[in-house]
């Protein structure tokens, strides 16, 4: 009976260590499903990051193609405004140009309307100059019809002597 009690003894000591064992392995199973509950919210958190991560790259995606498009624009309103600037500077060249020619225009007018005064004073002492010598012209034929009368008148009476 000794060996009884001593198998039950045992029996109660090997209960009590199973015992032990199945705590700690029920503490061990309480810490994994922690560990597992944890992981399952570090799971959802990164998830949802993830989420968040995806739609600010659709995002920035869109900002991209946004921004190419108005880089291109923007490219091609500097080469439209470099043409335009070119073009500018073409007439303005061009206006240059023409306002030399305008100058030069104006200052060979202002000559020739010089010219032309100086020859409108010349035609106008020519003419009062013809019409003196017009006058003079009607008083010598004049006196020389009255001379000539005066010479047939004297060469009809010399013939009559």
């Amino acid at each position: 009976m000794d060996k009884l009690k001593e198998r039950i003894n045992n029996l109660k000591l090997d209960a009590e260590k199973w015992q032990e064992k199945s705590d700690e392995l029920g503490d061990k199973v309480k810490e994994l499903e922690q560990e597992s509950l944890d992981k399952d919210h570090q799971i959802q958190a990164l998830t949802r990051k993830n989420q968040v991560l995806e739609e600010q790259v659709e995002k920035l995606e869109g900002d991209l193609d946004t921004t190419k498009q108005t880089a291109d624009e923007s490219t091609n309103l500097k080469s439209t405004n470099e043409n335009y600037s070119k073009k500018n500077q073409q007439l303005e060249e061009e206006l240059e140009e023409a306002d030399k020619n305008l100058k030069l225009t104006t200052e060979k007018l202002r000559e020739t309307d010089i010219k032309a005064e100086q020859l409108e004073r010349k035609v106008a002492s020519l003419e009062s100059e013809k019409e003196e010598m017009e006058r003079k012209f009607e008083e010598l034929t004049e006196k020389y019809n009255a001379a000539k009368s005066e010479l047939d008148e004297i060469n009809s009476q010399l013939d009559h002597i």
